[in-house]
């Protein structure tokens, strides 16, 4: 799908605040709210808008650690590496994963209560997700997010 200079203005404004009104988008792309409506909607359902989330502090979640674990595997057939990925994807403790070129395959990002829960992580439940050749924990003390960058603007 290809972004006109309008669909760019409201998923730019949709990054800044998600929680904004229709009436509030329409008044900052200078638009009918009925037609911003529309023009949103059709983002959400073509997929150029993916989805929307809330930002919740880990400790009232019980999370009280992060983590990267960078895995290599032990074999790279395509059957292994997604089984490998699925896996990982339905476990509670991993937020994020990238599957990467380079000394490792695939990076996990995860959360868990503490270091106990990590280790036990790293050392009974990611060997047991494939074929792991190597596994490298890093601590995370802080991250921030940021917006992608709108290269076709």
């Amino acid at each position: 799908m290809s972004l006109d200079p309008t669909d760019l203005a409201l998923v730019e404004a949709l990054q800044a605040d998600a929680r904004a009104s229709n009436k509030e988008l329409a008044a900052a792309v200078h638009l009918a709210p009925s037609t911003t409506h529309a023009r949103v909607r059709r983002l959400f359902d073509t997929g150029a808008i993916r989805g929307t989330h809330a930002e919740v502090a880990p400790e009232v979640l019980g999370i009280g650690l992060s983590a990267l674990i960078f895995v290599r595997l032990g074999t790279h057939a395509r059957d292994a590496v997604r089984s490998f990925w699925e896996l990982a994807l339905t476990h509670p403790e991993v937020t994020a994963a990238w599957y990467v070129g380079g000394d490792d395959d695939i990076v996990l990002s995860v959360a868990v209560r503490d270091t106990s829960h990590l280790r036990d992580l790293v050392l009974d439940r990611v060997p047991a997700w494939g074929d792991v050749g190597r596994v490298r924990t890093e601590l995370v003390f802080d991250h921030v997010r940021k917006r992608p960058p709108m290269y076709n603007r």
